[in-house]
């Protein structure tokens, strides 16, 4: 048992697959990922797009592959991503075919939407010959006709229904590297769905409330139903569906998973909400410091708190922190440990310096261990 028996989460256990060079499920790490929404054909703007999602860190990008001049522009744009594409196919199977040949790590499309079973046979084809994996993408607001006559209405037996109707399809044509999506823009049928389909079948599920909604709306809905599914070990990769930029996608990705313990990415920020009692501007400080941190990467916490009543006890359990005090001097914390003051003027530049050496600091350790020789076994 851990000494936080109350943090555990306990991950369904499901097969793994590979998405490129990305494992999804198994024991590998949960991912996060995003969807471009430049033109496909417009490479530059594209290619661009994606540059910026992978400095927010996303693991896997999915583009749009609606016609024969996105697909054309897949290759071009696959070369330039460092990261794992996912062709989004709608419900032309040539575009599959286009999309693997031109070195998509994935397709998104649910065979039940492309046709006879030859078509289904020849996407299946083409995804072995080119190392394809492939995401079935079920989804509330676009179920099957003779679902909904049977159901009456979106639920979740029918998208589950829907999963396992794609998923024979493919597993009729011996293919198994897949992993599978039930959303729904309410949040209660999308996770009564994954629950279902998570006892149902053993393949990676891909998390997400699909139409979300804007920035703070969506960003509640998909903590909620996200974060507990994940808090139920069910979901190996996520995508948090917002109308917002793609990289603002992704960091809200990675703040559920780093608020579940999941995965830790870059600066985790401790704040108070702010009061009367504060010794400096918290909200503009947080929000100042949140965007001038973004490029860390290394894991590691910053207690940014306004006054003296829960300042220390939050310090002491992070890296660095602040506790605001009067006439506009206030404490610095250095690994839980008071350690020096600073003046209101220069301290947020003051606590970007001390975060960026701490990083620096994490980093090197964490080679130097990586570097030392593994001690040899004795012989028996």
């Amino acid at each position: 048992m851990s000494l936080r028996p109350w943090r555990d989460i306990i991950r369904r256990p499901s097969r793994q697959i590979m998405v490129g060079t990305v494992p999804v499920g198994g024991d590998a790490p949960v991912t996060v990922q995003t969807m471009t929404n430049t033109p496909t054909p417009d490479i530059r703007a594209t290619i661009d797009q994606i540059r910026r999602c992978e400095e927010a860190g996303v693991d896997i990008i999915r583009v749009s592959c609606p016609d024969v001049e996105s697909t054309a522009a897949l290759k071009q744009i696959v070369r330039g991503s460092r990261v794992p594409i996912v062709a989004d196919i709608h419900f032309h199977y040539k575009r599959a075919l286009e999309a693997a040949d031109a070195g998509a790590a994935c397709l998104r499309i649910n065979p039940g939407n492309i046709g006879s079973s030859e078509r289904v046979a020849e996407v299946v084809r083409a995804a072995k010959a080119n190392g394809c994996s492939i995401r079935i993408g079920v989804n509330g607001g676009s179920l099957e006709r003779d679902l909904l006559e049977k159901y009456g209405e979106p639920c979740p037996d029918a998208l589950v229904e829907s999963a396992l109707d794609h998923i024979k399809l493919l597993q009729d044509h011996d293919f198994h590297e897949y992993k599978v999506a039930v959303k729904a823009s309410d949040l209660f049928l999308a996770v009564a769905a994954y629950q279902q389909l998570a006892e149902a079948v053993d393949c990676p599920l891909h998390l997400g409330i699909t139409e979300a909604g804007g920035f703070v709306g969506g960003t509640v809905k998909s903590s909620i139903g996200i974060g507990s599914l994940l808090w139920y070990g069910i979901g190996d990769t996520i995508r948090v569906s917002l109308s917002a930029e793609p990289e603002d996608e992704v960091r809200v990705g990675f703040e559920i998973l780093k608020a579940l313990g999941i995965r830790n990415r870059g600066v985790r920020v401790v704040s108070c909400p702010s009061c009367a009692r504060q010794g400096f501007d918290v909200i503009r400080t947080v929000q100042a410091l949140e965007e001038r941190l973004q490029h860390i990467r290394t894991p590691m916490s910053l207690s940014v708190l306004g006054c003296v009543v829960n300042g220390p006890g939050e310090a002491r359990e992070t890296d660095i922190g602040i506790t605001g005090g009067g006439n506009g001097k206030h404490m610095v914390y250095l690994s839980g440990v008071t350690d020096h003051h600073v003046q209101d003027e220069g301290m947020i530049d003051h606590i970007v310096r001390l975060v960026e050496a701490k990083a620096a600091e994490i980093d090197a350790a964490e080679a130097a261990a990586a570097a030392q020789p593994v001690p040899a076994v004795a012989a028996a």
